[in-house]
């Protein structure tokens, strides 16, 4: 892949500059910028994880990586161009054809060949051959993962359960011997809880002779990760017990998204705010938004906005919209319908408050409410809170006075923040556009 990345760099670039007459090529300049350019994108990938194995990795968070690794690219060459002062000697033009059709052609390859994989793999071939070693409620999770998702290339073929005495090391003595040159599996996965780590130390000096992967699943029964991850921390390895994606440089690609994408939207939005406005204020009368605090990321305050869809009232509490709820107008219905009352959050997201997509924010009191229910509840304000989630494109919205619907809507959440990638941001929002506007609640 590190070859075809930067092949198709060079055949396209060239072939864009072949057919581009009007483009005069000065000297070798132009040759020295489609070798720079067609180096620094497999380097760039190199260095945050574009050419890990696919196998068991989402497609949306390969082509994120991607997408990633070519905007690099392209901002370093933007930066060498003005550094050497040559930016005028190129055709932007050119430039800009050339880096889309790279990423078009490297995203459609890769889904082409991931698919590819995937088939090959759920019809039992391209497999890699597991051991699994544990005791037996760990080793039926394994299993039942792997029977799950054929797709990831997996295939058990054998287990040994551990009984807890001597004579399974024994056992496992003569197992290692017996593989150190020749063997019928190509990893080893070691199935056990956090407390016997003990035993999973003398299972790896015993298995340190055998030139194979091996794997080590934690079963954590009384902690509910959201994600995790191992990390050194003061020279010591750690367990991140709820790690998330969204940390470090990866924050920066979501605030580039959210503000340029968010752009993007106010400006194809502004006439309809406009329209929305006015109509509110002819029918209904000021004010024309509704403004309330709301918890954000790490739960702090932010103001939220929305068009009013009701008539002015006094509350001491939030009271949830309803069914013929007589609060709300026949324009502010029409409004929530169609989901144009939340047109003004992209000013949120332009603050940096909010992002196009996340976990959606709740009233205040319902935090109060669920934190107390829903052991996991406040993990989902790890990150911004979104105008969209992947809650709400799978039918998650509106109502929530009860506790298991809310219990979904959270999973959902965490589901969302643990995998997240700029491809899976871009999927929720296209979903948003095909199923998302249009709400029956409330």
């Amino acid at each position: 892949m590190r070859c075809f990345d930067a092949a198709i760099a060079m055949l396209v670039s060239l072939t864009t500059l072949w057919l581009m007459p009007h483009v005069t090529a000065v000297s070798d300049d132009y040759l020295f910028l489609i070798v720079i350019g067609s180096l620094l994108l497999p380097a760039v990938g190199e260095l945050i994880g574009l050419y890990q194995p696919w196998r068991g990795r989402s497609l949306y968070t390969m082509l994120g990586t991607y997408g990633l690794s070519w905007i690099a690219a392209i901002g370093l060459i933007s930066l060498l161009l003005v550094a050497t002062q040559t930016t005028s000697s190129f055709s932007r033009l050119w430039m800009g054809l050339t880096a889309l059709t790279v990423l078009f052609i490297g995203s459609a390859v890769r889904t082409a060949l991931y698919g590819y994989l995937r088939h090959v793999r759920s019809s039992g071939r391209n497999l890699k051959r597991v051991l699994v070693v544990g005791v037996p409620d760990n080793i039926a999770l394994l299993e039942k993962r792997v029977v799950e998702q054929p797709q990831a290339g997996y295939l058990i073929v054998g287990h040994h359960i551990d009984t807890g005495d001597e004579a399974f090391i024994s056992e496992m003595e003569a197992f290692a011997t017996h593989n150190i040159f020749q063997r019928s599996f190509d990893e080893i996965w070691l199935g056990y809880s956090l407390v016997e780590g003990d035993r999973v130390r003398q299972l790896m000096s015993l298995f340190a002779g055998i030139p194979t992967t091996i794997r080590f699943f934690p079963d954590l029964p009384d902690v509910r990760l959201l994600n995790h991850r191992i990390a050194q921390v003061a020279g010591l390895y750690s367990l991140e017990l709820n790690y998330t994606p969204l940390n470090g440089p990866m924050r920066i690609v979501k605030a580039l998204e959210d503000r340029l994408l968010g752009l993007v939207l106010f400006i194809i939005f502004s006439p309809v705010m406009v329209a929305v406005a006015i109509a509110i204020k002819w029918q209904m009368g000021g004010p024309v938004l509704f403004k309330q605090e709301r918890h954000g990321l790490d739960g702090k305050c932010f103001k939220i906005y929305k068009f009013r869809t009701m008539k002015p009232h006094n509350s001491s509490t939030t009271q949830q919209a309803t069914h013929a709820d007589q609060r709300i107008t026949r324009l502010g219905s029409f409004l929530r319908r169609t989901s144009l009352d939340e047109l003004p959050q992209l000013y949120n997201v332009l603050q940096g408050r909010m992002s196009l997509v996340g976990p959606r924010p709740h009233a205040m009191d319902h935090n109060d409410h669920y934190k107390d229910r829903i052991d996991i509840y406040m993990q989902r304000h790890r990150v911004k809170p979104g105008m969209t989630g992947w809650a709400q494109v799978n039918g998650l919205r509106g109502i929530t006075d009860d506790v298991k619907l809310m219990q979904k809507r959270v999973e959902y959440d965490l589901y969302y923040i643990e995998r997240w990638s700029l491809g899976f941001d871009l999927k929720i929002l296209a979903m948003t556009l095909t199923r998302g506007f249009i709400n029956t609640q409330p």
